[in-house]
């Protein structure tokens, strides 16, 4: 190797300071992953070197044997792994070691804290990649050329991890990477051949490229003395380096599996379950689906990194293979093997192969299967439910053909604990209903307090009918897809007529058109009062101790979407409720005793105070003041 050239130091980008900072002092606990981090680059360097020579042999520069090498120094305190994979350019170099390319970078850096213990969990949930480096070591030496270029195209990086970096141009024989880690004084522990073989067991046992390190015999006379001058140093493989998903199920332990897990989503945590198989037939396929212990940081970016490992005839093809599972299993990690694909298979073909919507389909019923069988630990699956269960309510819009299973697996919060848990499912709610009762209830509300506490619930609660609380933004979108269960259509009791089926017995529904014709004259006043701000006037039986409440037209936008799609930008019609009055109320019956001049305040009072119990935004707030002063001070 010739002397360097073009040598420039630069500032790292300011999301890496960060990082960098955050991680040296939040991971102390979890140093030891830093290895588990750097193989698992190194064999995805190997893996992309074997896709691209498909096209290109001549990549492997007369060495095919794809490997990944690790060497220690325990005088020089020093760690050296190495592998002959793809390589990189004097751009990758400071593209892939200078910054941190993933949108939301900012956001996610904004919720660590500087506590160790929670931000060790966020920078896991990150993905550390190459910069667990300095974890350990102080001062980290990086040399690597592209495959296919001239030697004279190396690059040599150095940085102590600190606020900037050396990128400079050597000379470099073997095409791939290498990287030096120059230990911190309490790190030279990793500087030891039985620690490093330890951990290159615990955590890349799987890795399909073999891992050597270099091993030394000596030979011994008869009495079994070493004979000196003899030694022999040898590489030996030191994990099993056979893909895992290959292996019989009975031939793999949860340990195997948890730590394959963590290789492929780059994670610290374990998964809450996993699913493998292999499919024979018209497709010939083997898949093992991981769901995760908790989020990816992105995992709201529908446009980010998602989707499985996919591998043709066990030849790596593809990170991030996202055909292959829709959008709502996005959380899903994992990886494909299959035969029914070219090796020279890209995105763009992916999209137009028939084949590819066959597997699909497969691997999302085979998905939404595993979610099943973990529902049935209620402990578990609660675990995933509150990670999870937002992105998994988008599946009943997107994906009709599975809407049923996916109807099985939500959660909701309901009446019958009175609880923010999302804990009960569809299934539970159908079980419990009351005799006669032929709908499932439910109400959306801007948060958890509105929809428990709302009016509409108060003819329900004297009944005992169960009814569903929802209050997550997604929840009046989700619903609006979800038409029955179980035989069982769903009724927004803030909508429509309130219809509660043979709950309800002959006298009570001849004792509400009774009241209804009573107040007839009252329902028109109130209705000449409010002109347009209403769409209709009526006496109801929903309320007990609420005075009046708006309810929508059955198919009318709720309020929460409306919010929404205000909030985005798109125009919407004004909406014209209908106010329903409670007969019973002390506060009906002073507005059927009041005079004209308070009768109008006293009647747009109990509109816009409808409204805001509604969770709706009074288009005047000022005029409801004023009347409402007005009427106090009266």
């Amino acid at each position: 190797m010739s002397n360097t050239t073009h040598e420039e130091t630069l500032g790292f980008q300011t999301e890496v300071k960060q990082l960098l900072n955050l991680m040296i002092h939040s991971l102390y606990s979890n140093r030891e992953i830093f290895l588990r981090e750097l193989i698992s680059n190194a064999a995805d360097a190997c893996d992309k070197l074997r896709y691209a020579a498909l096209d290109n042999d001549g990549l492997y520069e007369g060495d095919s044997e794809l490997r990944v090498e690790i060497e220690h120094d325990a005088e020089a305190g020093t760690v050296t792994l190495r592998d002959n994979g793809i390589g990189m350019t004097r751009d990758d170099v400071i593209a892939n070691l200078g910054t941190i390319a993933r949108s939301g970078t900012s956001e996610f850096l904004k919720q660590l804290s500087g506590e160790q213990q929670k931000d060790a969990k966020l920078i896991g949930q990150f993905g550390v990649g190459f910069y667990s480096s300095f974890i350990v070591a102080d001062d980290v030496t990086v040399r690597t050329r592209k495959a296919g270029e001239d030697a004279s195209a190396g690059v040599e990086w150095r940085s102590k991890g600190e606020g900037e970096f050396t990128v400079a141009d050597i000379d470099l024989e073997q095409h791939g990477t290498e990287i030096t880690l120059h230990l911190k004084d309490d790190a030279k522990e990793f500087a030891d051949d039985f620690r490093l073989q330890n951990l290159v067991r615990k955590y890349s046992d799987h890795i399909e490229v073999p891992v050597r390190m270099p091993k030394t015999e000596t030979a011994k006379d008869d009495e079994g003395n070493p004979v000196e001058g003899s030694e022999v140093t040898t590489w030996e493989i030191v994990n099993e380096a056979t893909a895992l998903w290959v292996r019989p199920k009975s031939d793999i332990s949860d340990d195997e599996y948890k730590a394959f897990y963590k290789h492929v989503a780059h994670d610290f945590s374990d998964p809450l379950t996993w699913s493998h198989n292999k499919v024979e037939g018209k497709l010939e396929y083997t898949s093992l689906l991981f769901v995760p212990g908790r989020a990816p940081f992105d995992m709201f970016d529908r446009d980010g990194a998602r989707g499985v490992k996919l591998y043709v005839q066990r030849v790596f093809i593809m990170d991030d293979a996202e055909q292959f599972l829709p959008l709502y299993l996005r959380f899903i990690k994992g990886v494909l093997d299959t035969r029914d694909l070219s090796l020279n298979v890209s995105r763009e073909l992916l999209q137009q192969d028939p084949k590819v919507d066959k597997i699909k389909g497969a691997l999302t019923k085979r998905a939404l299967d595993m979610l099943k069988k973990l529902a049935k630990d209620s402990e578990q699956y609660q675990t995933f439910w509150n990670t999870f269960g937002s992105v998994l309510k988008e599946g009943p819009g997107e994906d009709a053909a599975n809407r049923e299973k996916i109807a099985g697996l939500l959660r909701f919060a309901s009446t019958h604990t009175d609880t923010v848990a999302q804990e009960h499912s569809l299934a539970d709610y159908v079980a419990r209903m009351k005799e006669g009762q032929q709908k499932i209830y439910y109400v959306v509300a801007d948060s958890f307090n509105a929809a428990k506490h709302s009016p509409h619930l108060e003819i329900f609660r004297k009944k005992g009918i169960e009814v569903l609380l929802l209050s997550d933004r997604i929840d009046e979108w989700l619903m609006s897809h979800l038409t029955e269960f179980d035989g069982k259509s769903f009724a927004d009791v803030g909508k429509g007529e309130l219809d509660l089926g043979d709950v309800e017995d002959e006298a009570e529904k001849k004792e509400q058109e009774e009241t209804a014709k009573a107040k007839e004259s009252l329902v028109k006043r109130v209705k000449e009062a409010l002109g347009e701000g209403v769409q209709d006037v009526k006496v109801t039986h929903r309320l007990t101790d609420s005075p009046a409440c708006v309810v929508l037209p059955e198919h009318e936008m709720g309020y929460q979407m409306r919010r929404i799609m205000e909030a985005a930008g798109q125009p919407l019609p004004k909406v014209r409720p209908i106010l329903e009055l409670n007969p019973s109320h002390s506060l009906v019956a002073r507005l059927e005793s009041a005079d004209e001049g308070l009768f109008a305040d006293l009647a747009h009072i109990l509109l816009d105070q409808a409204i805001i119990a509604e969770g709706g935004h009074l288009d005047d707030p000022a005029a409801y003041v004023k009347r409402l002063n007005g009427v106090l001070a009266a």
